[in-house]
Formats: structure tokens, C-alpha cells, sequence
């Protein structure tokens, strides 16, 4: 079936540039665009989405209020069973909007120069319950909590990781895409889909966010990781 999508942006041009670019997505169907959070909690509620991709500064209600009532209501009425993913898409990439976008439940945060590959990807790893934040915000936010890590204890491994699944995780912790990764090391893009997976079991991680953030925690983001040898 194929992911249903509700957009909410104060922006008419930003509302359509999304819907053109998930529309041409086979797998994607966009239900709505609306012009504010009141706008779009109506939407949710009305047409129940898959997705919501949201602006944060929107008249009446904002990105980050829609996502706590949403938050709230799914809380309050566990019976429902639904809530959309959310994904908060803006030009402001402030540290505090991030954090609390996050701890709010969204599951992505991206920019709006994001590429479409990029949203795209955002809005079916939202999809599957995974969670996908603008590379360079990533990046950023991962090596502000690296120092503070050092000193503790990384994730432990299941198992040591190979050493091409290193190298596609030294990428990924520097804020690569899948496609960047598999164009960097040469291997198609169902071999780095592979290796992430095989990691993120290793690691037990939720997503790739948690093994960016392993990446920097354990060193090997930043030349080779504490503990473990590489595998054979």
C-alpha cells in the first residue's frame, strides 16, 4: 500500500514543491497540503495520514505544538492505534528546535535545501517507524556530544563489525546518504542497505541516528573504534 502523506506549510510554493516531488514516488501518495497546524490537525484526524511532514514556524499553531498535541492524543487514546510519523521539514536548523522536535516524537528533522532524495527517504524511514535527521544537523549535534562521551562506555558490540561495514559507517557518521555511501565506496546501494543492517543487529540500534551516535561515542567516526578488533 503505498504511504499516505499530509503536508502543512505556511508556504504555497513549498507546499507544492513537496507535493511534486513525493507524487512522483510510486509508493507515495500525498492526501493533503494545508497552510497551518490547526489546519493540520483537522487533516490528521480527518484523513488519518501515514506521514505528516510539517513546517515549524506556521501561523496559529506550530510545527513543534502539533507535535506535542499529537503526542498527547495518541497518549490519551492508546485504543485509537493510529499516529502519524511526523517529520518536521524547516529553514531554521536551531539546536533548540531540533531537541524539541525530537523529544516531542517526531521522527526526522530536515531542511528544506534537503534534497528530494532526501525527502523521500525521510518520509519512508518516517513510515517503517524509523527516524531520519538532516545529515549536517546530525553531523553537528553527534560531534557536540562526542567529548562528553569519551569518557564513558560505548554500546557494545554483538559482534566485531568487517571492515567495509566500518568504512559505511565512518561515512554515515559524517552525514553521507545511503547513495553518497555506495558512490564514495563503490558498491551499489542494496550492498550499503546491507551493511546497515547487519550493524544496526550488532549494535542492537534503532536507526541510523543511533549508529552515527555509536560511530562518535566509541572513536570510530574519528580514525578507529575503542575495544574491538575489526573482523577478518
Amino acid at each position: 500500500m503505498a504511504i499516505s502523506v499530509v503536508i502543512a506549510d505556511d508556504q504555497e510554493m513549498v507546499r507544492m514543491g513537496f507535493r511534486m516531488i513525493l507524487e512522483s514516488q510510486p509508493d507515495i501518495k500525498v492526501l493533503a497540503d494545508v497552510v497551518d497546524g490547526a489546519a493540520a490537525l483537522s487533516a490528521v484526524e480527518r484523513l488519518r495520514p501515514d506521514v505528516l511532514l510539517l513546517d515549524i514556524r506556521m501561523p496559529k499553531t506550530d510545527g513543534l505544538e502539533v507535535t506535542r498535541r499529537l503526542a498527547e492524543r495518541s497518549a490519551a487514546h492508546p485504543e485509537d492505534g493510529h499516529r502519524p510519523r511526523v517529520v518536521i521539514v524547516t529553514t531554521f536548523d536551531l539546536d533548540e528546535y531540533v531537541h524539541a522536535a525530537l523529544h516531542g516524537g517526531a521522527s526526522g528533522f530536515l531542511l528544506k535545501d534537503a534534497s528530494p532524495a532526501m525527502l523521500v527517504e525521510a518520509v519512508r524511514a518516517a513510515a517503517v517507524g524509523d527516524a531520519l535527521v538532516s545529515p549536517a544537523i546530525t553531523v553537528r549535534l553527534l560531534r557536540e556530544l562526542a567529548p562528553a562521551a569519551a569518557g564513558g562506555t560505548a554500546r557494545t558490540l554483538a559482534e566485531p563489525l568487517t571492515d567495509r561495514e566500518q568504512d559505511v559507517v565512518r561515512a554515515l557518521a559524517r552525514g553521507r546518504t545511503n547513495a553518497e555511501i555506495a558512490a564514495e565506496l563503490y558498491v551499489s546501494l542494496s550492498t550499503v542497505k546491507t551493511h546497515l543492517a547487519n550493524v544496526q543487529a550488532k549494535l542492537d540500534a534503532r536507526n541510523r541516528v543511533e549508529i552515527a551516535a555509536w560511530a562518535w561515542e566509541s572513536g570510530l567516526a574519528t580514525g578507529g573504534p575503542r575495544g574491538a578488533p575489526d573482523a577478518p
